[in-house]
């Protein structure tokens, strides 16, 4: 059996890696890997695949910094090369970016079984690229890796049954087989890390494209700093959108930091003492390490998460998230809860594979 994965963003190539390392325990399975470069990244290097323990991609199509429609297009075609050159039995796709729409087209035009990891998320926000990407990935693929009961429970509401041309599994996160991998990798980053903290990461275009949102975020950050030290990775984008908005602080207790690797991300996960957030993926790994989380969305697609206490839903009211971060600090919760599956996802994936081939 041959299987080609399609990946296009770092987080990609951290689920990725978890699913290879479970196709590498099968001789029988050959899978070649395709980057498409969608986000371009310099540190995409041998050190970084050595450090992450990621295998190096077959391919790297190099597409990168184009409009929605111009990358989609262009990756559609490329991608269709290589599917012509490899013949795989089975594409691998992930998420929702650019990446998991395009390579899922190019398959199923060429009818290659396409399977859909984290099938069923929904924010239920289609102004979000992200949403359109993961409902139309859903609707063509031929299995489809539920990582949560929500997640089954969206693909039926839309009519996706399993007794329809596609298969239905729930197998859990990948996302937690690879948190469990990499904890005991955790490098600590190259600055003093307070010992008591907060981690706080914002960076969706709803909130730095806001100038309102972003101030009302960053007046709550200055308030929660006045009590706790928060560590606050920042894309240089953003940076520069809040110092030519004036909204850094002065207070030394508010660390605007470049953004770590994933490794130290890890370090600060297992260290800190709560989460503030408007990623979607660090809301699942504060649960896997056993941290609360305020989340400055208006919606989440970890839904479970907010339904068990884990997760608090705020927005980007000043208010509501020092309320947010009050309520949720020094809950008492058990983290033990199998919500995702307990580092089980690779293995049932490539097990059903296997079984559909």
């Amino acid at each position: 059996m041959k299987i080609l994965t399609i990946i296009g963003a770092r987080p990609q190539f951290i689920k990725a890696a978890a699913v290879s390392r479970e196709i590498a325990k099968y001789p029988e399975i050959e899978e070649k890997i395709v980057h498409t470069g969608q986000h371009f990244d310099e540190n995409m290097s041998k050190i970084f695949f050595e450090q992450m323990k990621i295998p190096k991609p077959d391919y790297n199509l190099e597409i990168n910094s184009l409009s929605h429609g111009a990358m989609t297009g262009r990756m559609i075609e490329k991608i269709e090369k290589v599917l012509l050159q490899e013949k795989p039995d089975w594409v691998i796709v992930y998420g929702d970016t650019n990446s998991t729409i395009a390579g899922s087209l190019a398959a199923k035009k060429l009818h290659i079984k396409v399977a859909h990891v984290e099938a069923g998320l929904r924010s239920f926000n289609r102004k979000m690229p992200e949403e359109i990407n993961r409902i139309l990935t859903d609707k063509i693929s031929d299995i489809l890796f539920c990582p949560t009961e929500q997640a089954v429970k969206n693909l039926s509401s839309e009519g996706i049954e399993e007794n329809s041309l596609a298969k239905i599994v729930r197998c859990g996160d990948v996302m937690q087989d690879a948190a469990l991998f990499y904890s005991e990798l955790a490098q600590k980053p190259d600055f003093t890390v307070p010992q008591n903290f907060l981690l706080a990461t914002i960076h969706r275009a709803e909130n730095t494209d806001d100038p309102t949102r972003l101030k009302s975020i960053f007046k709550a950050f200055e308030k929660i700093s006045d009590e706790i030290p928060i560590i606050l990775p920042l894309h240089p984008r953003t940076r520069k959108i809040i110092t030519n908005s004036q909204l850094i602080t002065h207070n030394s207790q508010l660390i605007i930091i470049d953004p770590v690797g994933y490794l130290e991300m890890i370090y600060l996960l297992k260290n800190c003492q709560l989460v503030m957030t408007d990623s979607g993926g660090l809301q699942k790994e504060a649960f896997f390490f056993g941290k609360p989380c305020v989340t400055i969305r208006e919606e989440t697609e970890w839904v479970e998460l907010v339904e068990h206490g884990f997760n608090k839903i705020v927005g980007a009211d000043k208010n509501k998230i020092y309320s947010g971060y009050k309520t949720m600090d020094h809950i008492e919760k058990d983290y033990n809860l199998n919500l995702y599956g307990n580092g089980e996802a690779s293995k049932k994936i490539i097990s059903k594979l296997k079984l559909y081939n």
